[in-house]
């Protein structure tokens, strides 16, 4: 019977963590839609603007050229990590945190000491 029992609870608690662990899947990949639009047009707007300096052909192209391209592709690698990499980071690395209790619900013991006469 005892036996039965631990894998009864066994089998409750790994029901819970899976519902926890989706439950963390479905508000990163929510997080990551909300912010999809904002980091995007960000370093869209970026990049344009290094657009002529990338295309410049004049005086001082070569050196504008490769600095350009250096900001263009890590603004365009920052965008892939912020958006792809990072959010899969925390769902397999993130700690749970505890859950905010509203203040006044839960009533704490007295302070031994510290009590008016």
């Amino acid at each position: 019977m005892a036996q039965l029992l631990q894998r009864l609870v066994t089998a409750v608690r790994l029901v819970d963590l899976v519902f926890l662990a989706q439950l963390k899947r479905d508000a990163v990949h929510e997080g990551a839609l909300v912010r999809l639009r904002p980091v995007i047009m960000t370093a869209l707007v970026a990049s344009l603007g290094f657009l002529p300096m990338a295309m410049a052909t004049g005086t001082g192209a070569e050196v504008q050229k490769p600095l350009a391209t250096v900001v263009v592709g890590g603004l365009i690698s920052a965008t892939f990590l912020t958006l792809f990499v990072l959010p899969a980071l925390y769902v397999l690395f993130g700690r749970e945190r505890p859950a905010i209790v509203p203040a006044g619900t839960v009533s704490s013991p007295p302070i031994v000491g510290l009590q008016r006469s």
